[in-house]
């Protein structure tokens, strides 16, 4: 029984209604029709934004914020954003909307509209820690918030349950105490701030450690650092090749639901066998430190060929890069992927696998005819829907969406081969003007700017781009209402059309 969170509608027309979240996701509430929960867009809702407040669910936990509504959302009665009413939506600083975390009970007001929070966490068996079926819930309680599995019911005559205090929890890592940094939320294995602040101490003691995967390897150099862990050039000390050494650290406690949800995506990737997408040799997990062995591609990522070439490449350079992005993309869309486990236990055959984070630091260059491969394929979005990032749609540390078409933030597991399509030709925009497709003003909320602007045209950024590419860049980033190109192969071949 995985944490859930519930918005039950209490009062409105929609009384009764109830929207139920399991997994990490977000949701627009608001008039429009591409909210969830929708509220009707009649002339009784007419207080009520098209896009009125954002909620970032990682259940059991989940957070709050007003989108520029003219009529401001209410918690527990108290209002906790609002636009002046000589603003448009558009000139709203995100400063003005703070979070709002949320807790059990809560209550969210919009118009004559409230919904109640209603979070069900996972319980567990106070004796050996399993998790406790929803069916056996009301069996299992022994105490307040004590609860005990069938398994261990069963011993009851010749061992006698005595209650233990709260257990003190430990960094997976360093083994220091946590328990006021996790807080009660969630649980399961943790890594501290202060580990995954350093993570190269991490790295090392994976590849000193007795163990089937990474064990041999020595850490040359870091290669990169970001939010979610680093990765370093590791060599094999025997064969002396040289491989990727990918971390990534669990913002939250993992629980095994979330693990198991994430490592069934890993091995999604691991069928990926193509001249260009970046190969996974191997991955593993402890605590909650997730690593991966990829191969090395020395040419670096194209962000930073970029920085080389002054900011910007030249036509026939991004040309390039993009056509043999677009090959290992149209591979990766299509490619038969056998017995994929579902969280039923049950076992069918999937075609294709979708990146879902398609950016210029996701493309690499590798041997002496650069070919373009490229990484990261599903890995960061996936760990992401596993919850394990924390949040990712609120904060101002948050990640901004420059190469991410508006049906992903609509629908936070959308996961079509267009959206990967529309991502690639928004880095070939990049490429060529150095620029993103959307303007995002500072200050500004980024997710309200997907969500109602739409690409500028490239000319506008560079009238030397010549006007049938253009032509094919620009049809490529319509997104309203719809992605218009949804295949790589499709937009590859238009190109080339052109060129």
């Amino acid at each position: 029984m995985p944490d859930k969170v519930i918005l039950k509608v209490i009062a409105g027309k929609l009384k009764g209604n109830e929207y139920v979240f399991d997994e990490r996701t977000t949701c627009l509430i608001g008039r429009a029709h591409d909210c969830n929960p929708r509220l009707p867009d009649d002339e009784a809702h007419r207080v009520i934004s098209r896009h009125h407040c954002l909620v970032d669910i990682n259940p059991p936990q989940l957070r709050i914020r007003d989108l520029g509504s003219l009529n401001g959302t209410y918690v527990n009665g108290e209002k906790i954003g609002q636009r002046e009413r000589s603003k448009t939506p558009k000139e709203v600083d995100r400063s003005e909307s703070p979070e709002y975390d949320l807790k059990d009970s809560d209550e969210i007001k919009l118009g004559k509209t409230i919904l109640k929070v209603v979070i069900h966490k996972a319980v567990y068996c106070s004796s050996c820690e399993k998790e406790i079926l929803f069916e056996e819930l009301e069996d299992s309680i022994i105490a307040e918030d004590l609860y005990r599995c069938s398994d261990c019911r069963k011993n009851v005559l010749t061992e006698l349950y005595v209650p233990q205090p709260n257990k003190e929890i430990k960094c997976s890592n360093c083994g220091r105490d946590v328990t006021d940094e996790i807080g009660q939320a969630r649980q399961g294995d943790y890594v501290c701030k202060d580990c995954r602040s350093d993570p190269i101490k991490i790295a090392q003691s994976l590849v000193e450690q007795e163990g089937p995967l990474i064990k041999g390897y020595s850490i040359i150099k870091e290669l990169g650092k970001g939010g979610m862990g680093a990765v370093y050039l590791a060599v094999n000390n025997k064969t002396h090749e040289s491989v990727a050494l990918k971390m990534m650290l669990a913002e939250v406690a993992v629980n095994e639901h979330s693990r198991n949800m994430f490592l069934r995506e890993v091995k999604f990737t691991s069928y990926l066998k193509h001249p260009n997408v970046v190969q996974l040799l191997d991955y593993g997990n402890t605590g909650g430190t997730f690593y991966f062995t990829l191969e090395y591609c020395d040419g670096g990522s194209v962000d930073k060929l970029m920085a080389t070439r002054g900011g910007k490449l030249s036509v026939q350079e991004a040309t390039t890069v993009i056509l043999q992005a677009l090959e290992g993309l149209h591979y990766a869309h299509t490619v038969d992927i056998p017995d994929v486990e579902l969280q039923d236990g049950s076992v069918i055959a999937v075609k294709g696998v979708v990146h879902r984070d398609i950016k210029p630091s996701n493309l690499f260059l590798s041997g002496s005819n650069n070919t373009v491969k490229i990484a990261d394929f599903g890995l960061g979005k996936a760990f992401d829907a596993a919850g394990m990032s924390g949040y990712t749609r609120t904060g101002l540390a948050a990640g901004t969406p420059v190469f991410m078409p508006r049906q992903q933030v609509i629908n936070f597991k959308y996961a079509r081969p267009e959206i990967d399509v529309w991502s690639m030709m928004a880095t070939f925009y990049y490429l060529l003007t150095g620029r993103f497709p959307r303007d995002f003003p500072k200050g500004k909320d980024p997710w309200w700017v997907v969500l109602q602007t739409q690409a500028v045209s490239i000319r506008k950024r560079d009238a030397s781009i010549p006007d049938k590419l253009a032509q094919v860049i620009d049809e490529s980033l319509i997104d309203q209402p719809s992605i218009k190109y949804k295949s790589a192969a499709q937009v590859k071949s238009l190109i080339e059309e052109v060129i």
